[in-house]
């Protein structure tokens, strides 16, 4: 299916490693100018060299830590001074941050501060070039919610989608979609540093119904779609990728 992604442009936060880097990999193959910035300089360059070498757009790579206090302001001024207009923004970045019952507080404000008020502010960023162009796809990770343990991403994501929810309703009469991915068990570094191999079997046997964890391009697959023409009247929704682990009844 052509999604009708060619000579689009895109940024993508976290592009280095794990899902953000399978789904700006996945952009570039379907033709997507992909701005992808993270931390790891080294990384970032893998992941161009393997664009190439797989026949997607050459991705422009911009080192930045977006933790910093301007590092939002610095990615917008740069992905459109690099692309001349953005069309799609996924904000991806993020760490999962498990914690106990009481604290510390330097953890949930760091967390909260990248999981939901980075994407937040780097969004706002870029909302008035957006309206100004009437156009424009945003696609915020989220987490699942069926969680066992507080874990101050999660709390934070449900936020995003909160935030998300809202957006897309504001956001409508200008032609921006504005949706949430929500990932299960992937089998990303964050995952297997909570699941040994065998942890991992007997979860995903008992909870998962389709017996595994996914892999990255799982959700790479649906964010490309998500953010494509082929999706123009969907918007507000949390789509999951989770081989059905959850449990809701509707």
């Amino acid at each position: 299916m052509d999604l009708y992604l060619k000579e689009k442009t895109a940024i993508v936060t976290g592009a280095s490693q794990g899902l953000g880097r399978a789904i700006a990999k996945e952009l570039a193959i379907e033709g997507v100018k992909v701005f992808a910035t993270a931390r790891n300089k080294d990384m970032l360059n893998s992941f161009k060299a393997e664009v190439i070498s797989a026949g997607g757009i050459e991705p422009i790579i911009f080192i930045q830590d977006i933790m910093a206090i301007d590092g939002p302001q610095n990615i917008a001024t740069a992905a459109i001074s690099a692309l001349g207009h953005v069309d799609i923004l996924i904000n991806n970045a993020g760490q999962s941050r498990p914690v106990d019952l009481t604290g510390p507080e330097e953890t949930w404000v760091e967390s909260v501060t990248l999981d939901f008020d980075r994407p937040r502010q780097l969004t706002q960023q870029l909302l008035p070039h957006m309206i100004e162009r009437k156009q424009g796809a945003i696609l915020n990770l989220s987490s699942t919610y069926e969680l066992r343990i507080i874990n101050v991403s999660a709390v934070a994501k449900a936020s995003v989608v909160a935030w998300s929810k809202a957006l897309s309703s504001q956001l409508g009469r200008y032609n921006i979609r504005v949706n949430c991915l929500q990932p299960g068990l992937l089998d990303t570094q964050n995952v297997r540093n909570i699941f040994s191999d065998e942890e991992r079997k007997i979860f995903a046997e008992r909870e998962i119904p389709l017996g595994d964890f996914g892999e990255p391009q799982d959700a790479a697959n649906l964010a490309a779609f998500l953010v494509s023409p082929r999706a123009k009247y969907i918007t507000g929704i949390v789509a999951a990728v989770d081989g059905g682990l959850r449990r809701y009844a509707f």
